[in-house]
C-alpha cells in the first residue's frame, strides 16, 4: 500500500500504481481539497491499475479524519461513551461519504483500550473499559458494514498502555500476555467473532511475550491472531516507514520481516524512494488465500449519489452538531 504526492497523479506514480507489487493506495488531507477532487483522483488511481486496487484513508474522526471541507467532521471515538446510540449511525455516516468518493475503507475502528497514558491513542480509543470499548466498536463497524464498508481494527494486541508514539520511537510495553488477553485482547476477540475483515498490528514491543514488535512478529500474527483468535480477514502492517519500525533495518528488510511474520499487506507511506525499493526488492507472489482476504475489503455501493438527501444521513448529521 503506497501513497501518491498531491492532488494528482505524476507520471511517475501512474508507473508505481501499475507495478505488480502494488495492492493499494493510502489518501491523506495532502491529497484531499473537496469531494469532486478528490473522486477524479480515485478515478485516476483506479485507471492506471491494469488489475483490482483498493483505495484506503484514515478517517476515524476527531484528531484522525484526513477528509474534512465537504465531509461531515466526526467526534472522535471517545465521544461515543456518552452517546452510545450514536456509534452506529455514525459509523454508517462516515463509510457512506467515503465510498460515495471512491474510497474502498477506512482504517477503523480503533480496538485499543484508554489506559490513560498514551497521548497517540487516547480519545481515538472507545474507552477506558474494554468490555465497552467492544460493544461500541461493535456497533460502530455494523453501521460501516451497513453502508457497504469492510472494517479494520487497530492496534493489536493494543496500543493504549504506552506512552510514547510508535510514528517516533519504538515503544515498550512490560506487561504480560495474561494481563493483555483479560483486557486489550477483548475488545479484538470479540470483532473478529463477529467476522471482522481487517486488522493492523501495533508497531510497540512486548518484551516480556515476545522479542519482535507485533507487526513482525509471528508469534503475535500466526499464533496468537490466527490460531488463537481465529482472524481470518487481512492484516495490514503499520506503516514501514514509522520510527516503530526501524529496529527490523532498511525498507525492504522491514517489509521482509512483516511479510514473513504474516502480513498480507505492507504500508509505505511518506517516502517514495523507501516505497519504490520494497515495490522491486520484493518477490511478486501469487496467493489465492490473501487475494480472497483482500477481495472482502472492496467497497461497495460506490457509485456517486447524493447521500444528503437521505433521512438517516439528515438526522445523524443534526446529532453530530448538536453532539458538539
Amino acid at each position: 500500500m503506497l501513497d501518491v504526492e498531491g492532488l494528482t497523479l505524476t507520471p511517475h506514480e501512474l508507473e508505481k500504481i501499475n507495478h505488480p507489487n502494488t495492492g493499494a493506495i493510502i489518501l491523506f488531507s495532502r491529497n484531499y481539497q473537496t469531494p469532486q477532487q478528490v473522486t477524479e483522483l480515485i478515478k485516476q488511481i483506479r485507471a492506471a491499475r491494469n488489475g483490482p486496487i483498493l483505495i484506503a484513508v484514515d478517517q476515524e474522526g476527531g484528531r484522525v479524519q484526513r477528509f474534512r471541507d465537504g465531509f461531515t467532521r466526526l467526534p472522535p471515538a471517545a465521544a461515543y461513551e456518552n452517546s452510545p446510540e450514536l456509534a452506529e449511525s455514525v459509523g454508517w455516516l462516515m463509510a457512506t461519504e467515503l465510498l460515495s468518493v471512491g474510497v474502498d475503507f477506512s482504517f477503523a475502528p480503533v480496538l485499543d483500550v484508554d489506559c490513560g497514558v498514551s497521548q497517540i491513542i487516547g480519545d481515538r480509543s472507545f474507552s477506558r473499559d474494554s468490555g465497552l470499548a467492544g460493544q461500541l466498536a461493535s456497533l460502530f463497524r455494523k453501521g460501516m458494514n451497513a453502508a457497504g464498508m469492510a472494517a479494520t481494527g487497530k492496534h493489536f494486541p493494543g496500543h493504549g498502555a504506552v506512552a510514547l508514539d510508535s510514528h517516533l520511537t519504538l515503544p515498550i510495553d512490560n506487561r504480560d500476555l495474561e494481563s493483555l488477553r483479560a483486557k486489550d485482547f477483548l475488545p479484538f476477540k470479540q470483532l473478529i467473532e463477529e467476522g471482522l475483515e481487517g486488522i493492523m498490528p501495533a508497531h510497540v514491543l512486548y518484551p516480556n511475550i515476545n522479542e519482535n514488535p507485533a507487526g513482525f512478529s509471528s508469534f503475535w500474527i500466526q499464533q496468537i491472531l490466527r490460531q488463537e483468535l481465529k482472524f481470518n480477514g487481512t492484516v495490514f502492517s503499520d506503516d514501514l516507514s514509522m520510527e516503530g519500525a526501524a529496529f527490523a533495518g532498511d525498507y525492504p528488510e522491514r517489509a521482509r520481516l512483516a511479510q514473513q511474520a504474516g502480513c498480507d499487506m505492507l504500508l509505505v507511506c511518506n517516502n517514495p524512494f523507501a516505497a519504490e525499493q520494497v515495490l522491486e526488492s520484493l518477490p511478486i507472489t501469487e496467493d489465492p488465500i490473501r487475494e480472497q482476504r483482500l477481495l472482502r475489503m472492496q467497497g461497495k455501493n460506490q457509485n456517486p449519489f447524493n447521500y444528503k438527501e437521505l433521512e438517516k444521513w439528515q438526522q445523524t448529521s443534526l446529532l453530530l452538531k448538536q453532539l458538539s
